[in-house]
């Protein structure tokens, strides 16, 4: 069974994440990812033309961030699992709810998913904007309510790229379904209750 593990890095900016970093060169392919993802039986066929795509992004983006091979497992198994009641059980989530205005981060985060279109990289750039603008927060106290929420652990930028891959996978034919965006901060804000 495929559970989110978590971990408790210090975070790093989407700035420095997605806009000022030089775009690093995976040691990764798109077949790859693709035989991590037969191995954890999430993948039948890769095949459409939309499924190589999406391997190839998830090798660009999941790839620099993954030292090993089994870093880049755990990476992608964020992507095909969700579950947000247990991921609210771990320490590291309480002490992330525990600060002040993750509530309003994750509330607001909702009202930005549920509104928009699904989420690519400008469109979580503009969801980030907005939130620095209305919440003023910055750092821990604004990206780890949206990573847990949204990626299902507390943690660095290679988080925010797991975000990234999450709507268009959600489209795809993958032999586990995987729970894009809108679905995960749904499940994230019914288990808060």
């Amino acid at each position: 069974m495929l559970r989110p593990a978590c971990a408790n890095d210090s975070p790093m900016s989407l700035n420095n994440a997605l806009e000022n970093a030089p775009p690093a060169a995976s040691q990764y392919s798109a077949a790859d990812v693709a035989v991590i993802l037969r191995e954890m039986a999430a993948l039948v066929d890769e095949s459409p033309s939309a499924m190589q795509a999406w391997l190839a992004s998830a090798a660009a983006l999941l790839g620099p961030q993954a030292p090993d091979r089994a870093a880049l497992a755990d990476l992608l198994r964020l992507i095909f699992c969700f579950d947000a009641r247990a991921i609210l059980q771990s320490s590291e989530s309480h002490a992330v709810m525990a600060r002040d205005g993750a509530r309003d981060v994750i509330r607001m985060l909702a009202h930005l998913v549920l509104d928009g279109p699904p989420v690519d990289s400008d469109r979580f750039k503009e969801i980030v904007t907005i939130l620095k603008a209305a919440l003023n927060f910055r750092g821990r106290e604004l990206f780890y309510p949206i990573r847990l929420s949204l990626a299902g652990r507390v943690g660095e930028g290679e988080l925010d790229r797991v975000i990234l891959l999450l709507d268009s996978a959600a489209v795809l034919p993958f032999a586990v379904a995987v729970k894009g965006t809108r679905r995960r901060i749904l499940e994230f804000c019914a288990a808060l209750d």
